[in-house]
């Protein structure tokens, strides 16, 4: 049963976008120990802006 619920919780959080942030903060210890972090709120904006950024289908 903890088996399921953790597969669940990480699904969701993967979904909800709470995985790209952590990973994001991982990245930026191991590859970019001197830079500063954005706070959650600040790289949701950045991630929402490179996503809708300019139209990338054909029609």
């Amino acid at each position: 049963m903890n088996r399921l619920l953790r597969a669940w919780r990480a699904l969701v959080h993967d979904y909800s976008g709470e995985g790209r942030y952590r990973r994001y903060l991982a990245h930026q210890r191991q590859h970019h120990p001197t830079q500063a972090v954005l706070t959650r709120p600040e790289f949701f904006r950045e991630e929402q802006q490179r996503k809708w950024q300019g139209v990338t289908r054909c029609c």
